[in-house]
């Protein structure tokens, strides 16, 4: 099993996501963005600052206070596999 160690949100919507493995992908959340409860991160600020790694996957705290509940949590199996590999790391 794998796991998000870092991420790192983009104004575009997308995360560069690290995982515990050395994989790095970017992950483009532009198609979910405007849809159900991802309205709560369209803003780009709000995207950028409320991006965060919560047990072990890619997720937004919502309401800053780090409660699963209000969270909005991503698959880590869905970033690991469906984000767009990185070959070199990013600076």
């Amino acid at each position: 099993m794998f796991e998000v160690v870092q991420v790192i949100p983009q104004s575009n919507f997308t995360v560069i996501v690290y995982f515990d493995d050395g994989k790095i992908v970017i992950y483009d959340m532009k198609p979910l963005i405007e849809k159900g409860n991802y309205e709560k991160i369209s803003k780009s600020n709000e995207f950028i600052d409320k991006c965060v790694v919560l047990n072990g996957t890619l997720a937004w705290d919502v309401e800053g206070k780090m409660n699963e509940k209000n969270c909005i949590i991503m698959d880590v199996n869905e970033v690991y596999n469906n984000g767009t590999l990185v070959e070199e790391p990013i600076d």
